[in-house]
């Protein structure tokens, strides 16, 4: 069974630093990294390979959030720097059989989410 759990959101000012993870089980996937704000489509932040050598990022995110595996392969961290109040959004790790998708569709399972707030 596959199971996403996310941890890490909270309230954070503006230029401040969060560090999101994944943890995941029941296989090996490509993970990806989404955002939703209320009113607004699912947006892609960031995305990486089972392997970690490949990785991918939003134009939005590009040069302030970083994406990761650690060693055990099974976590994925978003490392998210210079935050802005446009970043306030639930934040939700998903999982990939094949490829990097940008779009929601591509994506197999979901996490429930955890909420980023970024306050001005």
């Amino acid at each position: 069974q596959v199971q996403l759990v996310e941890s890490g959101g909270g309230l954070v000012q503006a230029g401040g630093s969060l560090r999101l993870s994944c943890e995941a089980s029941g296989g090996t996937f490509n993970i990806g990294w989404f955002r939703q704000a209320p009113g607004k489509e699912r947006e892609f932040v960031a995305g990486i390979s089972w392997s970690g050598g490949t990785t991918s990022a939003g134009d939005s995110v590009k040069g302030r959030f970083t994406i990761s595996r650690g060693n055990a392969k099974n976590t994925v961290y978003l490392q998210m720097n210079s935050l802005k109040p446009e970043d306030t959004a639930v934040y939700y790790c998903a999982a990939a059989k094949y490829g990097l998708p940008y779009g929601r569709d591509g994506y197999d399972y979901w996490g429930q989410g955890t909420q980023v707030t970024v306050s001005s």
